[in-house]
């Protein structure tokens, strides 16, 4: 019988990594950002980091904490954070931390309820 916690690690641990295409206004591709999925204890992390309990600090903490290149390299370093916050439209970097927190709400639990069952 499986284990409850090797059935969650299993589907839906951290060794998946999402992926999402920032497009410009001619549909190509300006920037693919890749994330593993945020865990609790990233979470309690970056909400650390960040410093403050604003929503909009804590998601551009996520952003540069979590965004990887096709390598697995980080994207941004700490020291981006107010270049970005300055310099870059708020709706571009509410498209890519939407797409990283929204990442894998889709999934069903009920597979993973079966699977405990068997």
């Amino acid at each position: 019988m499986t284990r409850a916690v090797d059935l969650l690690k299993n589907k839906f641990g951290v060794s998946q990594l999402y992926k999402y295409e920032l497009k410009g206004e001619d549909g190509k591709v300006v920037l693919e950002i890749f994330w593993h999925p945020l865990t609790i204890a990233e979470r309690e992390m970056i909400q650390k980091k960040s410093g403050t309990e604003d929503a909009n600090d804590f998601a551009l903490q996520l952003m540069i904490e979590k965004a990887l290149d096709k390598d697995g390299d980080r994207l941004f370093q700490d020291g981006d954070k107010a270049s970005l916050r300055r310099e870059v439209e708020a709706v571009i970097l509410q498209e890519i931390q939407l797409a990283m927190i929204e990442a894998g709400q889709t999934k069903e639990v009920g597979e993973a309820k079966a699977d405990l069952k068997s």
